[in-house]
């Protein structure tokens, strides 16, 4: 695979290695998307090594406590396939892959410097998640989400929800919630820095946090494809601001105070608003 210096529409100068860093291949580049007039052009920005990465990540991501089930998270993945599905699923949150907008496999493919193959899967499994729709002979088609779409996921999402969290409330220990703090923490660091896609992801891991102390993986699963479902943008809706994010941050530590204090109607009322935020 050619390294990045060799082209592929990097402008600038070459990236020289340093003493003890690792090479860098495309696949060690983080890919920006941006949608100009139906067209995709890529902002490269290279990125440590893969492994350097992991690290990093593994030292600073809040760990679950001791007694605190882990929850079930996305990883971001070293394969082609993976990767590419990451890169498109951050561009999705983040509004760069425009609802209604239809892009091809092979176009996508070109800029991502790989073989349409692993573009093609990761759009065939984003069409099952209900963010695209297979386009026959022409690619895929970034779903339209519409106010009713959202409402009606916000209420499945609290109809299955809602009893598990006032379950909890009255069966976990309040000093244990104070261990789920971290993961509420994270969500406020990624809130400040305005990045969308990173605080979506925070904002997963902490629900499964707290769903993940109730012991039934199956409603994690579940209601985790219910919230990412719940993130793909809706179309014509608002830039989500800064300002949004953090009060979407501030419900999480809201919500941590309410079941310690096994205050119930303030659960339901904080779950209901929140998921009608979302």
């Amino acid at each position: 695979m050619d390294r990045v210096e060799r082209g592929h529409g990097h402008a600038g100068p070459p990236v020289r290695e340093k003493p003890g860093e690792v090479s860098l291949t495309l696949l060690d580049v983080t890919r920006g998307l941006t949608s100009r007039g139906g067209r995709i052009s890529f902002r490269w920005h290279v990125r440590r090594s893969r492994v350097e990465q992991a690290k990093a990540e593994a030292a600073t991501e809040p760990q679950p406590p001791s007694g605190v089930p882990a929850a079930r998270r996305s990883p971001r993945r070293h394969s082609v396939r993976g990767q590419i599905l990451d890169a498109l699923r951050d561009a999705l949150v983040g509004g760069e892959l425009t609802p209604g907008e239809v892009y091809s496999a092979p176009a996508l493919a070109e800029r991502f410097g790989v073989s349409p193959t692993p573009v093609r899967e990761a759009m065939q499994q984003l069409a099952g998640e209900g963010a695209v729709e297979v386009v026959p002979n022409r690619g895929f088609r970034v779903a339209r989400r519409s106010a009713r779409e959202l409402a009606e996921l916000a209420e499945v999402r609290a109809l299955l929800e809602v009893p598990v969290m006032l379950g909890l409330a009255q069966a976990i220990a309040p000093e244990r919630w104070a261990l789920l703090r971290p993961f509420a923490a994270a969500t406020a660091v990624a809130a400040a820095k305005g990045d969308r896609a990173a605080y979506l992801e925070a904002d997963r891991t902490f629900h499964q946090s707290v769903l993940s102390l109730s012991g039934n993986q199956q409603l994690v699963i579940v209601a985790d494809e219910l919230h990412r479902r719940a993130q793909w943008p809706r179309a014509g809706g608002r830039p989500v601001r800064t300002a949004d994010l953090l009060a979407d941050a501030a419900e999480h530590t809201a919500l941590l105070d309410a079941l310690a204090a096994r205050d119930l109607g303030t659960v339901e009322a904080l779950v209901r608003a929140h998921f009608g935020g979302a």
